[in-house]
């Protein structure tokens, strides 16, 4: 099954949204990945190509259960560290703040170094980021060592995807993306349960030792089965602009992570000085820059610009939510890791359940349509989270989980395929990297503006553990800034993506 039907498929755009796709349920895209999609076919069949794809998959699955298991065990991980339940929220976000700053190297660090090598390298060190986590004594380890695995993420999913584009025979590309996206589909529903079980009955460090033998058996099998593909780089790598870039989201997203932490305002002030400083250099380095790592320039083009707008503000509020939903079961409602974890599970259920319907919505009622109507729905429905009292019955409370999960899911297939609906076929790996370093950038927002609401309130009331008036306070704080994308969804043109949606 491939994940967006043939209506959504943009005419220039390849396999590009697919590239965006995967990880709002979201695998990222990197520089030099959407540029394969276009090649003549006219490669060999490869009979092995889904033994390539499994192989790759298995990674992918590996990443994406990584993450969603860790969510369940974030209060008992609190408990170990002696720390706030709120300051967890550092182990999401290192993460995702490695994701941002490395994604756009990962093209060019393949064609250099050969996308077999890279791909394996980059097993190995997200299996050596998961030893140290699964080891670390102290919150500040962890939050180094899912550094490093965000390292190891930002090269092998793209660099991943890179190896199945380049070796697999344009006919057989959409078996083997089927292949390849599933597990990115199963993992985040099977999350946390499987998180549950193992908080409960086993140890949270475990979530992090299971990566060990699946990437060790990984790494064998990239070598015996995957050949090494590269291609000489087009354009000379922008140095000055990766360091910079790198600098400006690392210090910007930590400084708001750091604002979050009593005692820590001063600290959070330097750093958020220092990477509004290093965007602003960034900002003048890539308007004199013919191929800047991240080509500002894009933002010019109508449909991808509103995109980015748009999609940026309703991420925090999903970036917010595996991040709230467990410390609010956990913490408020006296529900096990287990029992949390069978019910956040709601929102991937609904997720998964809405790929056949965007479709269908898409065509009958458009993209600026559907976007406000829908989106307004879906922030109803994550603000409506922030009610959750123990008078509710729990298949209500998972009922409305399910729902949001299917309206926000919603949203961010439509964003991530009218993205690309103006976008030039020589411009599009540009357009990828651009977009799937905003997707992990604005989670990681939504972490920060989710633990730091959830903070102000406890410190306005004089409470060390958070309580129902805090959680309400910190769901309403991020629907309240998902709420303005109705204002950049009302400036979307009624007929645009009408030829990907089948209503032109």
């Amino acid at each position: 099954m491939n994940l967006l039907p043939p209506l959504l498929r943009p005419r220039r755009r390849g396999i590009a949204s697919v590239n965006s796709e995967v990880r709002d349920g979201i695998v990222p895209a990197g520089n030099s990945v959407a540029t394969t999609a276009d090649h003549d076919g006219g490669e060999p069949h490869n009979p092995r190509y889904r033994t390539v794809a499994l192989i790759i998959a298995c990674a992918m699955f590996m990443e994406n259960l990584d993450a969603t298991v860790l969510a369940t065990a974030l209060p008992t991980m609190a408990r170990d560290f002696a720390v706030r339940a709120p300051e967890m929220s550092v182990a999401l976000t290192s993460y995702l703040v490695a994701l941002a700053m490395f994604i756009p190297a990962s093209g060019m660090v393949a064609d250099r170094f050969g996308a077999k090598n890279v791909f394996r390298a980059a097993i190995a060190v997200f299996v050596l980021g998961s030893l140290a986590c699964g080891l670390a004594p102290t919150l500040t380890t962890m939050a180094l060592a899912r550094f490093a695995q965000g390292i190891g993420g930002a090269m092998m999913m793209p660099v991943g995807r890179l190896v199945l584009l380049r070796s697999v025979a344009k006919r057989d590309m959409v078996s083997a993306m089927s292949w390849l996206i599933m597990p990115a589909l199963i993992g985040p529903i099977i999350g946390p349960p499987v998180g549950g079980f193992i908080v409960d009955y086993l140890d949270w460090r475990w979530i992090f030792w299971l990566n060990l033998p699946i990437g060790v058996i990984g790494i064998l099998l990239v070598g015996r089965f995957i050949v090494d593909v590269r291609e000489p780089a087009v354009h000379r790598f922008d140095w000055p602009g990766f360091v910079l870039s790198a600098v400006a989201l690392g210090c910007l997203l930590f400084g708001f992570e750091l604002a979050s932490r009593q005692g820590e305002g001063s600290l959070a002030a330097t750093l958020i000085a220092v990477g509004a400083g290093a965007a602003w250099l960034y900002w003048r380095h890539a308007r004199r820059t013919d191929h800047p790592i991240l080509d500002l320039s894009l933002m010019r083009v109508p449909t991808f610009r509103l995109s980015v707008l748009g999609g940026s503000l309703t991420r925090i509020t999903q970036g917010a939510q595996p991040f709230l939903l467990p410390l609010l079961l956990q913490l408020a409602f006296g529900l096990s890791a287990a029992q949390s974890g069978s019910m956040t599970l709601a929102t991937a259920i609904g997720s998964f359940g809405m790929k056949g319907v965007a479709p269908r919505l898409l065509r009958r009622f458009g993209f600026r349509t559907s976007l406000v109507c829908l989106g307004l729905l879906a922030t109803a429905s994550y603000a409506l989270c922030g009610l959750f009292r123990p008078d509710w019955p729990l298949p209500a409370l998972f009922a409305v989980m399910l729902v949001s999960g299917f309206l926000m899911s919603f949203q961010f297939t439509a964003y991530n395929t009218i993205a690309y609906d103006e976008i030039a076929k020589e411009r599009m790996s540009a357009a990828t990297s651009f977009y799937s370093t905003f997707q992990q950038l604005m989670l990681s927002l939504g972490i920060c503006a989710g633990a730091t609401a959830l903070h102000v309130s406890m410190a306005a009331a004089g409470r060390t553990r958070p309580d129902f008036p805090d959680f309400t306070a910190a769901f309403w704080t991020v629907t309240a800034i998902s709420f303005g994308a109705l204002f950049v969804n009302l400036r979307f043109d009624p007929k645009a993506g009408a030829e990907i949606s089948g209503r032109g």
